[in-house]
């Protein structure tokens, strides 16, 4: 007997419609499985077997064949378990195959029955919502994680017999309902707050600028300076997380197994420091079958590479591309996937090998050929990519030792906010743009007019320094990002004069 389970297989970070079809006939007893599985899938065999023995179903001794279709994209993980467990029991008439009709579902099996959780059901929820699937069977710690998605009932269950008592409508099962208000509930709650910090008030305000107009950031100073303090306190003044922006987020959180147990989204956003140890393909992620990195993991939040230099060189060139589209686009021989990567960039460095290269305190040790060497670990093409350039000098003992608190980072953040509702009317209707990093030559004709004070004043920064094309555009979409904080519709010669004071590394390198 013929029977037909919908599940899903993940690609990228979305998942496509996978039919599981068992077929049981008279012959040797043998289990075979097609349709390009994977290791973990043609292991499943052994664990279906067991689960299905041990939650006391008659395994059937025959020739069971199992096809995983479309059967030309390639199958991994052991969400299968499940839907091949249940395929098998519907073929061998243990319940009616008919009852299956109108449910998707996917889980590890144990080999006592138990329903283990399995990365990648955000993405699989969806796809059988677009699938028209009246119900998404998943593991019951998987179930608030589903439930975030509408429009489709989610049964969570934890072993295999609750599958088929519910589909026979033996024992019924309520669907999972999530409060999607309660998840966003503790998005105000920070455990660090711009306010600790002591001193680098012109650091704050290029934070600010920053988390304004999504802009890249690099800081350079001596070590104990704050620049790591500074970084981790950037998230704290981006504007909250939407529904959509979480959806997103947590899709490659799902997908790589890496969302908190019993989480139903990413409510807050990320903030990502990888080690300068990491590989080019945990950076930007890779594989046989490919995976998100650290640049997607940090999508709709913050990346930060602390001592940047460390790195190594051919890991920071693969930035260019998620630096400038927004995504990264990884192609094998068998398929080309493409993962969400739009994040602000805080880069730190010390402004020699030794660190204390002008800083008064502390003499530097280092030779002009380190120095020299040291700054030719970042190339041109890289620095252009980041928009803003500054000094964070190390702190005096004075205000160290002072004891009243800065500027929260909720006083920040309100203005910061106000700053993205002006872009988001800028941008209303235009379909990627969402603040004015992203903004394309034709918007900034449109949008970052100068008169002739300014454009003089640019044209003076731009000879001096000698900036590059990309540089002067940078320049451009800081100036209309300062100029939306002072709520100012035109562009004047004060925006443009701050704006330029943030290409520094542009300065050092023309000396």
């Amino acid at each position: 007997m013929l029977a037909k389970v919908f599940t899903g297989s993940v690609q990228g970070v979305d998942a496509l419609p996978v039919v599981v079809e068992v077929d049981i006939v008279f012959g040797l007893p043998m289990f075979s499985t097609v349709g390009l599985p994977e290791g973990a899938v043609r292991e499943s065999k052994d664990r279906v077997k067991a689960a299905i023995k041990n939650s006391g179903y008659e395994f059937p001794n025959r020739k069971i064949t199992v096809n995983l279709a479309p059967a030309d994209i390639k199958k991994g993980g052991t969400g299968f378990d499940l839907p091949i467990a249940v395929g098998v029991l519907a073929a061998s008439e243990i319940f009616e195959s008919d009852l299956l009709a109108g449910y998707s579902m996917a889980g590890e099996l144990a080999l006592d029955g138990l329903i283990r959780p399995v990365p990648g059901i955000l993405p699989m929820a969806i796809a059988a919502r677009k699938a028209g699937m009246r119900g998404f069977i998943v593991p019951m710690h998987n179930v608030h994680e589903a439930a975030v998605v509408d429009g489709i009932d989610i049964i969570g269950v934890e072993f295999l017999h609750q599958v088929v008592d519910f589909l026979t409508d033996t024992t019924p099962i309520e669907p999972a309902i999530v409060d999607k208000n309660m998840l966003f509930q503790g998005q105000q709650i920070c455990d660090v707050d711009f306010c600790e910090v002591k001193g680098q008030e012109h650091v704050k305000r290029a934070l600010e600028v920053a988390a304004a107009g999504d802009h890249n950031v690099l800081l350079t100073g001596p070590p104990g300076s704050g620049k790591t303090m500074l970084a981790k306190r950037l998230p704290t003044i981006l504007p909250d997380l939407s529904f959509e922006e979480a959806l997103e987020t947590t899709k490659i959180y799902s997908v790589c197994g890496l969302l908190p147990e019993g989480s139903s989204l990413m409510p807050h956003r990320p903030f990502r420091a990888p080690h300068h140890t990491i590989s080019d393909a945990g950076l930007i992620g890779g594989g046989n079958i490919p995976r998100p990195g650290e640049v997607s993991l940090a999508h709709n939040g913050v990346l930060f590479l602390d001592e940047m230099p460390e790195f190594k060189k051919h890991v920071l060139e693969v930035l260019r591309q998620p630096l400038e589209d927004g995504l990264v686009t990884i192609a094998r021989a068998a398929v080309t996937l493409s993962f969400p990567a739009r994040f602000v960039l805080v880069a730190a460095l010390n402004p020699c090998p030794c660190g204390h290269l002008g800083d008064s305190r502390h003499s530097c040790t280092c030779s002009p050929i380190q120095i020299k060497r040291y700054e030719e670990k970042l190339s041109g093409p890289l620095l252009d990519r980041i928009d803003i350039h500054l000094e964070v000098p190390a702190v005096p003992f004075r205000e160290v030792s002072a004891t009243g608190d800065g500027e929260s980072s909720r006083a920040i953040k309100k203005r910061v906010c106000r700053c993205r509702d002006i872009q988001n009317d800028r941008f209303s209707g235009r379909k990627g743009i969402f603040s004015n990093s992203q903004m394309n030559s034709r918007d900034l004709k449109k949008f970052c007019a100068l008169d002739a004070n300014s454009l003089k004043l640019l044209e003076r920064g731009m000879e001096q320094l000698g900036l590059s094309a990309r540089a002067y555009h940078r320049i451009l979409k800081i100036s209309r990002t300062i100029a939306d904080l002072a709520e100012s519709r035109d562009i004047c010669s004060e925006h443009i004069a701050e704006a330029i004071q943030y290409r520094r590394l542009d300065r050092s390198r023309r000396t």
